[in-house]
C-alpha cells in the first residue's frame, strides 16, 4: 500500500486587544472582537469557503478515493460559531462525506503538554466534546499536538489517553539517515503509531509555491508527480502536512494554488502507484518499521524544528511560567468566564508573537504577528495577565470567605 496522507491544520487564535497598564483592574475583557471577526471573515473568503468547495468537488469526483484530514483548534471552532457559521456548515458537509478524518488536539491550541499533564488531558477532553457536538458525534482516534510538538513522553501521554496514533514533524536531526515515509512507533508505548511529516514536499507547497527565487519555481503538477515517483518503492507513506491557510491566504489564488490542488489527485491516480488515505487508515494498514526516539521535544516550526518559536527567550519564559502558576487557583474558581480566558490565554500564538528570532525565520514571525515588535507583544500580554491574576485571586478569596 503506497499512499498519500493530506493533513491540514486549521487554527485562528483569539487575539488580544491593546491593553494598557492603566486598564489593569478596570477592564476585564481582553479580546479584540473586531480584529478577530475581520481576520476570520477575510480568510473565509480567500481560503476556507473556496478550498472547502474544491475539496468537496474532488471527493465527489473521485468517488471515495480522495481523502483528507483536518485538525480544528477549539479557538477556531468557537470563532466559526461566532463569526462564520457558513464556514462551519461547509466543514460539516465535508465531514459528512465520510472521506474526511478529524483529529483531536488541545482545545486552546496550547503548550500544556510541556507544563501540566492534568491541564493537557483536560483540554483534550474539552476538544473531544466540541468535535462531538459540532460534527454529529464524531470521535477522533488520532491526535495532533499543538504545532506538531512531540517527544517520547508526550507520545506516551497521548497513548494513555486512548489514541492509536499521533502526527509530528519528520525532523532531520531526529531521523538522521532514516526516511519520514514510513510508519514509526512511540519508544515508550509501541502501541502508539507515529506519522512523520515529509517536510520537503509539504513545504514545497506550503512555503515555496509562489517563491519566484526558488530554483524549482514554478511548481507544476507534473513536476510534483515526478518527485513523488522518485520516492523509493519500499517507502509506503507520503505525509503532506500543512496549514490550511496555505490555500488562498498564504499562497493567493493568483499563484495558481487552487488549480494545482484541483489537478493533483487525478495526476496521482493516473501517473503514480500512490492512493490517498487518512491517518487512521495508514495506522491500521501499514506496519511500523521501528520506534522513533525523541527525548527532546520537536515541532514543525522554523529551521530548528524545536520549541524556540514559543519558548526560550526571557520574555516567553516569564510569560509562560507566570501563566501556569495560576493553574490550581483558576481551576478552584470553576468560574466559566475565568476558565474561558484561561483557555484562550494559553494559545501558543501569544508566545509566538514574543519570539525575538530575526534571522532565518524573522519574516515568518512578523507576518503572523499583530504587534510591531516582540516586546510590544510581551507588554500587552503581561498587562492582561496582571488583570487576570487580580480576578482569579479575588474569586478565590470570595470562595474562601463563603
Amino acid at each position: 500500500m503506497r499512499t498519500i496522507c493530506f493533513y491540514f491544520q486549521v487554527h485562528q487564535p483569539y487575539r488580544l486587544k491593546p491593553y494598557r497598564f492603566f486598564d489593569i483592574g478596570e477592564d476585564h475583557y481582553y479580546w479584540d472582537d473586531f480584529l478577530n471577526r475581520s481576520v476570520i471573515r477575510k480568510v473565509a473568503q480567500k481560503c476556507y469557503l473556496p478550498m472547502n468547495a474544491l475539496l468537496l468537488e474532488l471527493i465527489q469526483k473521485h468517488h471515495g478515493a480522495f481523502k483528507v484530514t483536518f485538525s480544528f483548534s477549539g479557538t477556531f471552532m468557537d470563532q466559526l460559531e461566532a463569526y462564520a457559521p457558513d464556514v462551519l456548515e461547509s466543514f460539516q458537509r465535508l465531514v459528512a462525506t465520510g472521506q474526511v478524518e478529524l483529529l483531536n488536539e488541545t482545545y486552546g491550541h496550547s503548550l500544556a503538554a510541556l507544563k501540566s499533564k492534568e491541564e493537557f488531558a483536560g483540554m483534550v477532553k474539552q476538544h473531544q466534546d466540541k468535535i462531538k457536538q459540532l460534527f454529529n458525534g464524531y470521535q477522533p482516534k488520532v491526535f495532533r499536538n499543538t504545532e506538531l510538538i512531540y517527544s517520547d513522553k508526550i507520545g506516551a501521554m497521548v497513548a494513555d489517553l486512548g489514541y492509536k496514533g499521533i502526527l509530528t514533524e519528520g525532523a532531520k536531526h531526529v531521523l538522521g539517515w532514516k526516511s519520514p515515509n514510513y510508519v514509526y512507533q512511540n519508544s515508550i508505548n509501541p502501541d502508539l503509531k507515529v506519522l512523520l511529516k515529509n517536510f520537503r514536499l509539504s513545504d514545497d507547497i506550503a512555503f515555496r509555491f509562489s517563491n519566484k527565487t526558488w530554483e524549482d519555481y514554478p511548481l507544476t503538477t507534473d513536476k510534483f508527480i515526478n518527485w513523488i515517483n522518485a520516492i523509493p518503492q519500499s517507502e509506503q507513506v507520503l505525509n503532506l502536512f500543512m496549514d490550511y491557510e496555505t490555500f488562498g491566504e498564504h499562497q493567493w489564488a493568483e499563484t495558481g494554488i487552487f488549480d494545482f490542488m484541483r489537478a493533483l489527485p487525478e495526476a496521482v491516480f493516473k501517473h503514480t502507484n500512490f492512493g490517498f488515505s487518512t491517518p487512521s487508515e495508514v495506522i491500521d494498514k501499514v506496519p511500523a518499521v521501528s520506534p522513533i526516539h525523541v527525548p527532546i521535544p520537536i515541532s514543525w516550526a522554523d529551521e530548528e524544528r524545536d520549541l524556540t518559536a514559543w519558548l526560550g527567550n526571557d520574555l516567553q519564559d516569564e510569560a509562560f511560567d507566570r501563566l501556569y502558576e495560576l493553574e490550581a487557583m483558576v481551576k478552584k474558581t470553576k468560574d466559566p468566564d475565568l476558565m474561558r480566558d484561561w483557555n484562550y490565554l494559553q494559545t501558543s500564538d501569544h508566545f509566538y508573537y514574543m519570539c525575538t528570532k530575526f534571522f532565518s525565520d524573522g519574516d515568518i514571525h512578523s507576518y503572523f504577528s499583530p504587534y510591531d515588535t516582540p516586546y510590544d507583544a510581551f507588554i500587552n500580554y503581561m498587562n492582561v495577565l496582571s488583570d487576570f491574576v487580580l480576578r482569579v485571586k479575588g474569586k478565590v478569596k470570595g470562595l474562601e470567605k463563603a
